[in-house]
């Protein structure tokens, strides 16, 4: 399973949305109607999920399902 589809399943679970709905352009509170409170736990599952830590200053820039892949993907190299 690639970065994208472990990010798709885990955003999928946690908004209780279907996956197919998720594309690497889906914004993450646009599109998938995502709160302040559902960003927090997403940020948490993801460097749980994926041994990282998401720095205060880069969440912010989070703001596409493209952007949270490219950021797990250039940590994982």
């Amino acid at each position: 399973m690639n970065t994208f589809e472990k990010v798709k399943k885990m955003l999928a679970e946690q908004l209780n949305i279907d996956e197919n709905k998720i594309t690497m352009d889906s914004e993450i509170i646009a599109d998938l109607k995502a709160d302040s409170l559902d960003m927090f736990q997403m940020l948490m599952s993801l460097e749980e999920e994926f041994g990282i830590t998401v720095p205060d200053e880069k969440a912010g820039e989070l703001k596409k399902v493209s952007d949270i892949v490219a950021f797990i993907d250039s940590l994982q190299k």
